[in-house]
């Protein structure tokens, strides 16, 4: 395995995406030039169960804190702050409001603009729709996905959204939820895209208010929507469609200049459009040297 205890080059480009990946051995940044891996390095070293991006910023849910970055800065190695929100298993980013929330149900946000001087202010599920507060499996943007369902931020409140058990969410265009019994996308109600379990879900952040374009779910296969590189007529009526050769082990998905992914065990795949009509994407490998990944995302620059 290679080791990543010290910055690995393999012909770095200008121009690169920046894509950043949680693992149990912390914060890896991986820069992406077309369909091609260059450097990546560790950032920061902690147990990262979580990661979001927002514009210019990236946080992290940690076993300790939650930490944060401002991209903007000048500094080539990004600094972490801490937070004092203590341990956290999922974070969300919208509209310069951060969302973060432990497994126990403690959920809480957190300006970031004013982040030297403000402070965490607690939300609380006064609606759970189950017995006890509600367990905290992953979030998005203002959403949660717990085992009683979706939980939105409303002001200083969490009001319960629909479904029950949720495993994911994508709050990006159209929001959209992973169950266990199928994946779901809300409308005149949450209405179910696709059957079969899905554990992950993720949407292009850049995706019209209203509509969705580039998005993927992940269980016991893989799916796409809007991506336009496989054959319409393998496509569902809800448009989406089943890659048949993508590795079923895939833990994220994210998007920027083109559309990555990453496992478990630390392979970053980048997708290479497909060369015609009817094709899919062909996705190169690119093992980083980590495990226990968890997430990935590509932040937004600052215009």
């Amino acid at each position: 395995m290679v080791s990543i205890d010290e910055k690995r080059v393999y012909g770095a480009r200008e121009g690169a995406t920046a894509a950043y990946v949680a693992a149990e051995m912390g914060v890896v940044r991986v820069l992406i030039s077309g369909d091609a891996v260059g450097e990546f390095s560790l950032l920061e070293r902690c147990t990262a169960h979580d990661l979001a991006a927002g514009v210019g910023w990236l946080a992290v849910a940690t076993d300790e804190d939650v930490l944060v970055s401002d991209l903007s800065s000048e500094s080539e190695e990004h600094a972490f702050v801490r937070t004092d929100f203590g341990p956290a298993v999922a974070v969300g980013i919208r509209d310069g409001t951060l969302l973060a929330a432990d497994a126990a149900g403690r959920a809480g946000t957190l300006g970031l603009e004013t982040l030297a001087a403000d402070d965490w202010h607690d939300l609380a599920f006064p609606d759970a729709k189950a017995p006890e507060q509600p367990t905290v499996r992953a979030a998005d943007g203002d959403l949660l996905a717990t085992d009683a369902g979706v939980y939105r931020r409303s002001g200083t409140r969490l009001v319960h959204a629909g479904l029950s058990a949720v495993r994911d969410v994508s709050a990006a265009g159209v929001p959209l939820a992973a169950t266990a019994d199928g994946l779901y996308r809300l409308g005149n109600g949450w209405m179910r895209d696709l059957e079969g379990p899905f554990d992950r879900v993720a949407a292009d952040p850049l995706s019209d208010p209203g509509s969705l374009g580039r998005a993927h779910a992940l269980g016991d296969a893989v799916y796409e929507h809007g991506t336009g590189g496989a054959d319409p007529e393998t496509a569902s009526e809800n448009g989406w469609r089943r890659l048949e050769a993508l590795d079923t082990d895939l833990v994220d998905v994210a998007y920027g200049d083109g559309i990555y992914a990453v496992t478990e065990d630390g392979t970053v795949l980048v997708a290479d459009p497909g060369r015609g009509p009817g094709t899919e994407s062909r996705w190169r490998p690119h093992p980083i040297g980590v495990r226990g990944v968890a997430a990935m995302v590509v932040p937004l620059e600052r215009a």
